[in-house]
């Protein structure tokens, strides 16, 4: 039975390029309103255009990747997606790049044996190749931050008239929620600014006796 011919694409973030994968879909002949495609980690297929295609596919189809590593990175999530297409639904794949993973040949029991094996090899060196990728993004996160890089956004600039109003609020003069709807910030937003606003001088604002709960805590209780 003939069936249509599909093409899956996934890249692991939104500034890859899939162009390469894309033109080795071409050269199959895959109609590029079967291709799908998604910007997503492979370490699991809860993946919108995956399962999109999934629910087109039917016994008969031919599925063409470009490689194992494009299907997942997750070794058990590639074997049992790669049974409920071929044995389920009855769907053909060729790994482009992997001419030995290919459901249209070698269908007798040495064929089947051989292709099995090298498709739980391929899953397991793409998930370990996903897992040495997470490795090296820690220790790479690990060295910056001890070169002083920060990471995140940068902090919002404080509004002009946050020195007055948090003077004020240290004084004992206005409450927190005060404070924080004159800033135009959520209450949470302003202690945790007001804990690290001039964290390394004394407030010069003649303040009145000290405020209970934390240095820059609110003068009022019950805020």
């Amino acid at each position: 039975m003939v069936g249509n011919t599909y093409g899956y694409i996934r890249v692991s973030s939104l500034d890859q390029n899939e162009e390469r994968q894309r033109v080795a879909l071409r050269g199959k002949e895959v109609p590029e309103r079967n291709m799908y495609m998604d910007k997503q980690s492979g370490k699991d297929f809860k993946r919108p255009q995956y399962q999109k295609m999934v629910r087109r596919l039917r016994a008969g189809d031919l599925l063409y990747v470009l490689s194992i590593d494009r299907l997942g990175r997750n070794y058990e999530e590639i074997q049992l997606q790669w049974r409920r297409l071929t044995k389920e639904i009855g769907v053909d794949i060729c790994v482009i790049d992997m001419p030995l993973l290919d459901t249209r040949r070698g269908r007798d029991l040495m064929g089947t044996f051989i292709a099995d094996l090298v498709l739980q090899i391929l899953s397991f060196v793409a998930q370990k190749e996903r897992e040495n990728i997470r490795e090296r993004q820690a220790q790479g996160i690990a060295a910056a931050k001890l070169r002083g890089v920060r990471f995140g956004r940068p902090p919002r600039p404080l509004p002009e008239n946050y020195q007055s109003v948090y003077l004020r609020w240290r004084k004992g003069m206005i409450t927190g929620v005060e404070a924080a709807r004159e800033c135009g910030m959520p209450l949470s937003t302003f202690r945790y600014r007001a804990k690290r606003y001039e964290p390394a001088k004394p407030v010069s604002c003649d303040a009145g006796p000290p405020v209970r709960d934390f240095p820059c805590g609110d003068g009022r209780s019950g805020v």
